[in-house]
C-alpha cells in the first residue's frame, strides 16, 4: 500500500474557511482507489477498475440546481422551472456551512481545467470529501502538467461534501441535496449527493454560460470525432441515443463524448479529460472502446458484482442509470490535443420509441433550428418510475439541464456556425422501426453506423430524396449497406394508417412543446415545424 505521507505536494485550503483539514492533494488514481477502498467504500472489479455506489441519488437531481440570482445573472439567466434563482446571502451562509462541515476532515483537493483549447482554459480547483470523487475528478477534467501545479491559480473552485445535509427551512434549497453555481465568486458548491455527476454538471453549466456571453464560443452537449480527413462531426443526442457509441469509431478519432465548444475560429474542443458512459447492459462485442476502458483508473457507479468482482452490466438491481467514468487516454483511437477543425456534419441523434421518424434525414437550416430547440427523444417503460409506455420527452439544445441561457441563443449560433461553416445536418432515429416499442425493434446498431458513415463520406450527396409528408425530413432512398426498405418509416409498418395516426401525435407533441419558444423563433425556424393538419 502506498504511503500517502510520502507525497511531496502539499497546499493550504483555510483561505476558502476549511480549517485543520488533513489535505490529501493532488493524489494519483491508484492511491485514490487505494484509499477508497481502506476506507470501506468500494471494491475492486476483477478488471482492476473501481467500483462504488452512490448511495441515495444515481442521477441527477435537476429539480436541486440553482444559480445565485446576482449582478451577472440577473438579465441574462433564463430563469424557471430549470434554471432557479438562489439567494445570494443564502448562498453565503451555506458555503459558511458546508465549509464548517469539511473542518477537520480529510479533504481531497484536486487542481485540473476545462477546455482542451489553450485561449479558452479555465483552472478549477476542487475539494472533495470523499476519495473516489475526487478520482472521478482526475479522470473527468483536463490534467496540468506537474510543472504547472506550484504556480496554478484556480479560476473557478468546487466544494463537494456528499455527507452534508441541507435543512430546507434554514438553507432556502429544495430539500438536503443541491448544486449551486456562483458566478460572482465563482464557485459551486454541492452537496447531499454522492453522485458524481454533479460536479462535472456544474462546471459545464458555468461554461455553458460563460462561453457565449464573454468568449462568442457556442458550447454544446455533444460527441465529437475527426476523420483521416481533418473533417470534423458533432453528435447531439440525448442520453440513451447513441452519443457516446456512435462517435467511438474505429476509422475516426474521438475528440471527445458530452461537452464541447465551437469556437469563432471554427474549431471544436472538448472541455473535459474523460468519458462518462452509461453501462447498462454493456458487452465487448456491442461497445468494445467502453468495455476495454474499464479497467485501472476507471469507476464503475452503481453496478452489481459478485464475490470474484464479476460485474453483471445487465443487472438494474440499484438503477438503469450505472456508469463507468475513464480517462481519455483509456480509448486507443483518440485526437490529441482533443481539438478538431473544419465541421462539416451535425448529426442530432433521437430514440424515438413511436417508431415514426425515419432513420436518417437531411434537415434545412430552419429545421435544424426547429429540431435543435426541440431536442426530442423519447422514455421507454421501464426507464422511469411510472412509466408503462413511450413518452414523448423534449430537452432544449440536447442539454436543457445545462443551458444557462435561453435556448434560442444558443440555437442563433448554432445556425450562424452551421451556415458559416456550410455543414450538413441529419436527424438519425436510433429507436424504434416497423412500429412502436413493444411492437417493433430498435434500429440495428450497424445499419445506423452505415447511414452516418455514408454521410461523413458523402454518399448521400447525391443520391434521391423524397419528403416526410408530416414532418417536411428529406429521406434518402438509397443508402450503401442499408436495406432501401428501412429507410422509409412507414413502409417498415404492416398497419399504414395506425403509422399516420402515430405520426400526427407525435407532431402534435412537438409542436405543443414548441410553443414555449415560438413567440422568439423566426420565421424560417417555424417553417421547420411538422405539419398538423
Amino acid at each position: 500500500m502506498i504511503d500517502h505521507n510520502q507525497t511531496s505536494k502539499s497546499i493550504s485550503i483555510e483561505k476558502y474557511g476549511i480549517t485543520d483539514a488533513r489535505v490529501k492533494y493532488q493524489l494519483s488514481s491508484q492511491e485514490l482507489h487505494n484509499e477508497t477502498i481502506e476506507k470501506g467504500m468500494g471494491r475492486e472489479a476483477d478488471t482492476g477498475a473501481l467500483a462504488i455506489n452512490t448511495g441515495e441519488f444515481t442521477g441527477r437531481s435537476p429539480q436541486d440546481r440553482f444559480i445565485v440570482k446576482d449582478d451577472i445573472t440577473r438579465d441574462r439567466i433564463w430563469w424557471g422551472s430549470i434554471n432557479k434563482p438562489f439567494d445570494s446571502d443564502k448562498f453565503d451562509a451555506l458555503y459558511e456551512k458546508i465549509t464548517a462541515y469539511l473542518s477537520g476532515k480529510d479533504v481531497y483537493v484536486r487542481d485540473s481545467y476545462a477546455c482542451s483549447d489553450p485561449k479558452y482554459r479555465t483552472n478549477i480547483r476542487v475539494m472533495n470529501e470523499y476519495p473516489w470523487s475526487n478520482m472521478f475528478v482526475n479522470s473527468m477534467f483536463l490534467r496540468p502538467e506537474d510543472s504547472e501545479l506550484s504556480n496554478f491559480e484556480p479560476e473557478w473552485i468546487v466544494v463537494n461534501a456528499p455527507g452534508f445535509m441541507a435543512d430546507p427551512e434554514v438553507d432556502g434549497t429544495r430539500q438536503h441535496n443541491f448544486a449551486i453555481l456562483n458566478f460572482t465568486r465563482k464557485v459551486a458548491i454541492v452537496g447531499g449527493t454522492g453522485y458524481t455527476g454533479e460536479i462535472k454538471k456544474g462546471i459545464f453549466s458555468a461554461l455553458n454560460f460563460i462561453l457565449p456571453v464573454f468568449k462568442n464560443t457556442l458550447p454544446m452537449h455533444c460527441s465529437a470525432n475527426v476523420g483521416k480527413n481533418e473533417e470534423t462531426a458533432i453528435f447531439f443526442g440525448l442520453s440513451g441515443t447513441g452519443k457516446t457509441t456512435l462517435s467511438a469509431d474505429p476509422d475516426r478519432k474521438l475528440i471527445g463524448d458530452d461537452e464541447h465548444g465551437w469556437t469563432a475560429e471554427n474549431t471544436v474542443f472538448n472541455f473535459e479529460g474523460g468519458c462518462y458512459a452509461k453501462v447498462i447492459d454493456l458487452t465487448e462485442e456491442s461497445e468494445p472502446d467502453i468495455y476495454r476502458a474499464i479497467k485501472p483508473g476507471a469507476i464503475l457507479e452503481n453496478v452489481i458484482m459478485d464475490n470474484n468482482g464479476h460485474v453483471d452490466y445487465a443487472d438494474t438491481t440499484i438503477t438503469q442509470n450505472t456508469r463507468v467514468s475513464y480517462p481519455l487516454e483509456h480509448i486507443d483511437n483518440i485526437q490529441i490535443p482533443s481539438i478538431g477543425h473544419n465541421p462539416k456534419n451535425i448529426f442530432f441523434l433521437t430514440a424515438d420509441a413511436f417508431g415514426v421518424l425515419p432513420p436518417i434525414s437531411r434537415l434545412t437550416p430552419g429545421q435544424a433550428a426547429y429540431h435543435f430547440i426541440s431536442g426530442y427523444t423519447a422514455k421507454v417503460a421501464g426507464t422511469e418510475e411510472g412509466i408503462d409506455e413511450p413518452l414523448p420527452s423534449f430537452s432544449a439544445c440536447f442539454g436543457a439541464p445545462f443551458m444557462p441561457l435561453h435556448p434560442t441563443k444558443y440555437a442563433e449560433m448554432l445556425s450562424a456556425k452551421m451556415q458559416e461553416a456550410g455543414v450538413n445536418v441529419w436527424l438519425v432515429n436510433t429507436g424504434w422501426t416497423g412500429g412502436p416499442y413493444g411492437t417493433g425493434e430498435r434500429m440495428k446498431l450497424r445499419y445506423t453506423r452505415a447511414m452516418i458513415t455514408a454521410a461523413l463520406d458523402g454518399k448521400l450527396d447525391n443520391v434521391s430524396y423524397h419528403e416526410h409528408p408530416i414532418f417536411g425530413l428529406n429521406i434518402p432512398q438509397e443508402c450503401p449497406n442499408v436495406p432501401s426498405e428501412v429507410l422509409n418509416p412507414k413502409g417498415t409498418w404492416a398497419d399504414k394508417e395506425a403509422y399516420d395516426r402515430k405520426a400526427k401525435q407525435l407532431a402534435k407533441s412537438f409542436k405543443d412543446n414548441f410553443e414555449q419558444f415560438a413567440e422568439y423563433a423566426n420565421e424560417e425556424i417555424m417553417a421547420g415545424a411538422p405539419k398538423t393538419e
